[in-house]
């Protein structure tokens, strides 16, 4: 399984609901990486996208504790089993972990391929993402020249899991 997430240089990933920042690239390596698979996300991350609605041309799998919470065009789990017997049925190449952070740290274990687009700045968060430098199991297998949006510097990092 993969997970995409865009961090800044604390492996922050959002703060008040929402992410840190908005860089086009990002956004399009994203729906390139994503079109046509599976994207698991919770529900405060569904909240974030345009009408509250699913991501367009993937199959998104929302986990949510709420036995009553129901999408249009979605599918609605409810806790970590159900998500991985839903699962099954897809290859877990095509399996992208979207967030947000409670559901990127109960899914991390599962996931052998990380994209990450690692922003060169400390913003202001409340929430996190796990440091995968400080983990001896996942190592950089690829990493794009530095871009730059406006005074932003990011780089896009591949890590996988060695271990």
């Amino acid at each position: 399984m993969n997970l995409i997430v865009a961090v800044d240089k604390n492996w922050a990933i959002g703060n008040g609901g929402d992410l840190l920042v908005r860089i086009p690239a990002d956004h399009k390596a994203f729906r390139q990486e994503t079109t046509g698979k599976v994207v698991v996300l919770g529900r405060k991350t569904l909240e974030t996208f345009p009408q509250g609605l699913p991501l367009k041309n993937r199959i998104n799998i929302i986990l949510s504790s709420s036995r009553t919470f129901q999408v249009k065009d979605a599918v609605v789990v409810h806790d970590l089993e159900e998500l991985l017997e839903e699962l099954r049925q897809y290859d877990t190449r095509d399996v992208y972990v979207i967030g947000g952070e409670s559901v990127y740290r109960q899914l991390l274990p599962y996931c052998d391929v990380a994209h990450v687009t690692k922003i060169d700045h400390a913003y202001s968060a409340d929430s996190y993402f796990p440091n995968l430098d400080q983990m001896p199991e996942w190592k950089v297998t690829a990493q794009s020249d530095e871009q730059t949006y406006f005074d932003i510097t990011y780089h896009f990092i591949k890590y996988e899991r060695i271990l």
